[in-house]
């Protein structure tokens, strides 16, 4: 279907398929930038790309269902400002990246298929991300670009050419595949751990819950919590939270109340919990302990709330749709499963654990308040590929 389509609007035949899965994040909230720990997983939602090699250096992307067409030259391998915030913007910044690295590339031509919806909180852009570098590792390298050169190339390209800070969680959960436990200690070489675990086959179905609302105008928010968490590291001397213990901050506690403010103490203490629950969560896993790990998922729902406070925007106090969903779903499922927000928060989706027979209910219910569709029940993918 995709290799007709691909031949309807570039006139020609593509030459192959490449597929990259979205993500989810199991444990981690805003862990990653500070140089933390995460756990997340590749999901059965993808994007599939229909491809074929040009014989120059033009790209030219066409996404079903959406109007915006990538269309560049890849001349240059420097940021253009007025690509910030667009497709066009990861796609010059991925090549770019792996070209330092060494890697060839030209131009080509796709036609995307997307599972993972913008704004679903399954991490739409790292999916493409990667899914644009593994088609130039398909069509111009043998399939020689490693998981990890891929997801440094996908971050680049969203920090330096696109203008978004983030961290590296959802690049490497969607080059990956599976259950991936992440130290992002050393960002440039992460210690990658997979973690063979099935919740479906543990009793409980795993969904996320779109609740409305929109990241466009969020960006300042998300953007705040990196920042706030460095704020502390660098009264320090030091330039993200991993390098500091909790101890430090309490030993110091009121000149850095003077120097950065109660919230960016709050969420570095969100920091070092979420840390350590990261490594009870995987170990929870490990063990086949699903009522373990449920009650680390709790309390990372709690953190996040109450440290974190990415649930809404303080801007707009008044939308609150992260907090209603959460108090919906924590209604229906009583002291049986779990729910938090998903991804960067503020707006988007939250994840829930849903007892297997009780999932159609809970379906049904939260559509009747949230809408029809927005309940998404999501498996594992096994590998990188679906």
């Amino acid at each position: 279907m995709l290799d007709t389509l691909f031949a309807n609007q570039f006139r020609r035949e593509s030459s192959c398929l490449v597929v990259s899965p979205g993500r989810t994040e199991l444990c981690g909230n805003h862990t990653d930038h500070n140089r933390g720990k995460v756990l997340a997983a590749a999901i059965d939602l993808a994007k599939t790309a229909a491809v074929a090699p040009r014989d120059d250096m033009r790209v030219e992307i066409i996404t079903e269902g959406l109007p915006e067409r990538v269309d560049l030259i890849i001349d240059d391998d420097k940021p253009r400002e007025e690509e910030k915030g667009t497709s066009s913007a990861l796609v010059r910044g991925v090549i770019a990246a792996l070209r330092r690295k060494g890697f060839k590339a030209a131009g080509f031509s796709a036609f995307v298929r997307s599972g993972v919806a913008l704004g679903s909180g399954l991490s739409s852009s790292a999916s493409f991300e990667v899914l644009i570098a593994k088609i130039i590792s398909r069509l111009f390298n043998n399939d020689t670009i490693d998981p990890l050169t891929m997801a440094l190339a996908g971050q680049e390209a969203e920090n330096r050419f696109f203008g978004k800070p983030c961290g590296l969680m959802d690049q490497i959960a969607c080059s990956y595949g599976g259950i991936v436990s992440v130290d992002l200690e050393y960002p440039e070489k992460p210690i990658i751990e997979s973690v063979d675990f099935s919740f479906y086959d543990h009793g409980y179905t795993l969904a996320v819950i779109h609740t409305g609302g929109s990241h466009a105008d969020l960006t300042g928010d998300y953007a705040a919590v990196p920042q706030e968490m460095e704020a502390v590291a660098r009264f320090f001397g030091k330039t993200a939270c991993r390098q500091l213990s909790r101890n430090q901050l309490f030993e110091e506690l009121s000149s850095l109340r003077k120097a950065v403010g109660d919230r960016a103490i709050l969420r570095a203490l969100h920091f070092f919990n979420e840390n350590a629950r990261v490594t009870e969560a995987t170990e929870a896993l490990k063990k086949g302990n699903m009522q373990e790990y449920l009650s680390i998922i709790r309390a990372s729902a709690k953190s996040s709330r109450d440290l974190l406070q990415n649930i809404y925007s303080p801007s707009k106090p008044e939308e609150q749709n992260i907090s209603m969903a959460l108090a919906l779903a924590e209604e229906l499922l009583g002291n049986d499963g779990a729910c938090r927000v998903h991804g960067g928060g503020f707006a988007g989706t939250i994840q829930a654990y849903v007892p297997n027979e009780r999932f159609s209910f809970f379906r049904e219910r939260m559509e009747h308040y949230q809408g029809k569709g927005s309940v998404t029940p999501i498996l594992i993918s096994s590998t990188g590929e679906c």
